[in-house]
C-alpha cells in the first residue's frame, strides 16, 4: 500500500505526521518503508535515524553530440520540447544538460545518427534501517540541479511491493508533487488551520483530484475551529482522518528529533485512529493495531 504525505506549503508538519504514523505502524508489526521523496532537503531520516547501508549514484541519460556526423540540419532542436538543443548555422547543436528530461527523442529524430547518450549525475540515493525495522530510503539532489523528478522517480523505485509505503511527498503543487503521489493509493494531506494553510490546501486538493487519487486530511497545530477551513471542508466533502491540537510539546519534540509518540504516548491514540481512518477510507479493514 502506498500512503503518501503531502502538503500545499511548507512547515504544515507533514514529515511530522508521515514519520510518526511509519513508526506506529511498525511498532504494530507492519514491514513499512519510508520513501523521502522530498529530495531537494529530504529530513525525515533525523527522526527514523537510519544506520546507512548504501549509496548509489543517481543519473539521468542526456545527449552527446557526435561532431564528425552532424550535418547542422537542427532537427534534434526542433523536435525537443524542453529546449535542451540549441541549433546554430554551421556548428554542432548546444546542449543543455539540466534541461534534458532524458526522453531520447532526439536521438531517434538524427537522421544521421549522430546523437548518443551518456550519464550525467543528478544526485544520490542512501537506503539503510532505522528504529522499528523501518527501511529507509532518500534521495539528495545536487545543489544547482533544477529537475528533481528523475530522482523522485529512482528513489520510488526501490520501493518492496509487500510492503507499506509511507512516501513523503514535497511541498507545493509542482512536477515533483505529481511525479510522487501519482501511484498513491491515498493522499493525506497535511494543513494548518490558518488562511495561507487553506490557501494552498485547496489547490494541492485539486491536483490530487485531478489525478483521481483518494485523498483525506490531518488538521495539524489546532487550536480554535477555523470557520473557513470547515467550509471549505464541507463544501468538498473532504474526509478528516485526524486532527493534532497545537502543543508545544510536540514542537519541541520535533526540535530534538524525537517521534513524537515515543516522547508524548498520550498521541498514540492519535495515530492509531489515523491508521484505522486511512485504512476504511481506502478500503482496507484497519492498518496498524495496539502499540
Amino acid at each position: 500500500m502506498n500512503i503518501a504525505f503531502a502538503s500545499g506549503k511548507g512547515g504544515t508538519g507533514k514529515t511530522t505526521v508521515a514519520v510518526n504514523l511509519a513508526y506506529f505502524l511498525a511498532a504494530s508489526g507492519q514491514s513499512v518503508q519510508y520513501l523521502d521523496c522530498d529530495v531537494e532537503e529530504p529530513n525525515g531520516h533525523l527522526f527514523l535515524k537510519p544506520k546507512i547501508e548504501s549509496q548509489t549514484s543517481a543519473t539521468v541519460m542526456v545527449p552527446k553530440i557526435i561532431e564528425d556526423k552532424c550535418t547542422f540540419c537542427g532537427e534534434c532542436s526542433s523536435k525537443c520540447q524542453y529546449n535542451a538543443l540549441v541549433s546554430l548555422p554551421r556548428i554542432p547543436p548546444l546542449v543543455f544538460p539540466g534541461l534534458c528530461h532524458g526522453c531520447g527523442l532526439c536521438i531517434h529524430v538524427c537522421p544521421e545518427g549522430a546523437i548518443a547518450e551518456e550519464k550525467r549525475e543528478i544526485g544520490r540515493i542512501e537506503e539503510g534501517i532505522g528504529i522499528e525495522d523501518i527501511a529507509c530510503i532518500h534521495g539528495i539532489l545536487n545543489v544547482g540541479e533544477a529537475m528533481a523528478v528523475p530522482l523522485i522517480r529512482q528513489v520510488k523505485e526501490r520501493s518492496i511491493a509487500t510492503w507499506v509505503h509511507i512516501i513523503d511527498a514535497p511541498p507545493g503543487t509542482a512536477c515533483p508533487l505529481v511525479a510522487t503521489i501519482g501511484n498513491a493509493d491515498i493522499v493525506v494531506m497535511v494543513t494548518e488551520p490558518t488562511p495561507f494553510g487553506l490557501h494552498d490546501l485547496s489547490i494541492a486538493v485539486a491536483v490530487a483530484e485531478k489525478l483521481g487519487i483518494p485523498l483525506g486530511l490531518v488538521i495539524n497545530r489546532e487550536r480554535d475551529e477555523f470557520q473557513p477551513m470547515e467550509g471549505y471542508i464541507r463544501k468538498h466533502r473532504l474526509e478528516v482522518l485526524g486532527r493534532i491540537p497545537e502543543d508545544r510539546r510536540i514542537a519541541e519534540s520535533y526540535s530534538r528529533g524525537e517521534i513524537i509518540i515515543q516522547a508524548l504516548p498520550e498521541y498514540i491514540p492519535t495515530f492509531q485512529n489515523l491508521a484505522i481512518n486511512i485504512g476504511r477510507t481506502f478500503g482496507e479493514t484497519v492498518i496498524g493495531g495496539k502499540k
